[in-house]
């Protein structure tokens, strides 16, 4: 276990799943027991009808609304979590599950093998975006909620949501899926190989047992930090944030120093990055996104994922978001209607990119608000309503 792994540890809640029934991965393995770590927010009803899952996206974790233990940063979807915000603890249940594989918490490659005493590193097996809603789904199962007013996340979480909404439509009356796709495109696969190659040319990573050898492949997978950190923004977005900006220069320097603004910022990113987050658990992650494919797993056809579902969706994109662009939301709606779903579309103005579901959008805001009223009238959750 990391030393940020104990900090996370210390500060949340977690179970022991599986002891008594494995969980069944889809690469084959059966895991158990194993270890899930959770934050919840708010108070959950009598009858148990306010619950509200987020879902957390790649390289984020439980602490959803709240400072975070290892970085002393506010809580990642602060801007909707939080009292008086569209996500209000006063008025929902609010559950945020760190990932199967993650590394603040939830067992994955950090974790000790129960049958050697050992860290699992590579030994750990593959996992799914599927595994990761299951064992959600087994936690949920354990702190006896039945069902869940809504499920929401943006990127990795939004293919949380579609996995929530298609194997347990039943348990999910509303689903908030944003800024993300069915399956990873071809380029995004490619941008998280590079990543996973940084990692692993690193000579510190030791074939994934660096824990052993003392080291850490912190420069191999700081490069993937920044590789994937240009893919969150925008062009737009790092020319107004930096243009051609020298950093704390005059003039160029004529080396291979950060001359540039956005150079010192992406080296600042993954120097920052290595101190929370696990090498391996990295690998396992990006895997598991590259994995995806929601219509694979129902015959080639979209549609049939939620053919007869009950849940209500609610799909938000952003107009400069090239990592999951809105044709791939429109797909998503599209399969959707075919269905004969409940659902609604935004796409939303920005220039921020793939980050923008993360910050402050007021044309967001209002449309989550507008979707979780509606959906709180309709399922007749009108208790702390505003």
């Amino acid at each position: 276990m990391t030393e940020a792994e104990r900090k996370a540890l210390a500060q949340c809640r977690h179970a022991v799943l599986g002891v008594d029934r494995p969980l069944r991965l889809d690469c084959g393995v059966e895991l158990g027991p194993y270890r899930v770590a959770y934050q919840t927010y708010g108070q959950l009803d009598a009858d148990k009808s306010n619950a509200v899952l987020i879902c957390h996206p790649l390289t984020c974790d439980q602490f959803v609304g709240e400072s975070h233990p290892v970085t002393g940063k506010e809580g990642w979807w602060d801007s909707l979590v939080g009292p008086g915000k569209v996500l209000d603890p006063a008025r929902y249940f609010i559950i945020c599950i760190n990932v199967l594989g993650h590394c603040m918490g939830t067992t994955g490659p950090s974790a000790r093998d129960p049958d050697s005493n050992q860290p699992w590193n590579l030994r750990f097996p593959v996992v799914t975006i599927g595994d990761m809603v299951r064992a959600q789904a087994a936690l949920l199962d354990h702190l006896g909620i039945p069902d869940l007013f809504c499920v929401i996340g943006g990127s990795m979480g939004g293919m949380q949501v579609l996995e929530w909404a298609a194997t347990y439509p039943r348990r999910v009356f509303s689903a908030v899926p944003i800024a993300c796709a069915e399956h990873h495109s071809a380029q995004n696969i490619a941008f998280h190989e590079v990543g996973r190659q940084a990692i692993m040319a690193d000579p510190d990573w030791k074939g994934g047992d660096y824990r052993l050898h003392g080291t850490n492949p912190s420069r191999g997978l700081a490069v993937a930090r920044m590789t994937a950190h240009i893919t969150y923004l925008s062009e737009q977005a790092l020319q107004r944030k930096f243009g051609r900006s020298l950093q704390n220069r005059d003039a160029l320097g004529f080396g291979f120093d950060a001359d540039f603004q956005v150079e010192s910022y992406l080296r600042h990113q993954g120097s920052t990055f290595v101190d929370r987050f696990d090498a391996n658990s990295y690998l396992y992650i990006t895997r598991a996104m590259d994995y995806f494919d929601l219509a694979r797993a129902h015959g080639g056809v979209l549609a049939n994922a939620f053919k007869g579902s009950p849940t209500r969706f609610c799909l938000v994109s952003f107009t400069s978001d090239w990592l999951f662009p809105t044709r791939e939301s429109r797909e998503i709606v599209h399969a959707l209607n075919a269905a004969a779903a409940n659902v609604s579309f935004v796409e939303v103005e920005t220039d921020k990119g793939h980050d923008a579901f993360l910050l402050d959008e007021p044309e967001m805001f209002r449309t989550l608000s507008g979707f979780l009223q509606g959906a709180a009238h309709a399922r007749g959750l009108t208790g702390g309503l505003k």
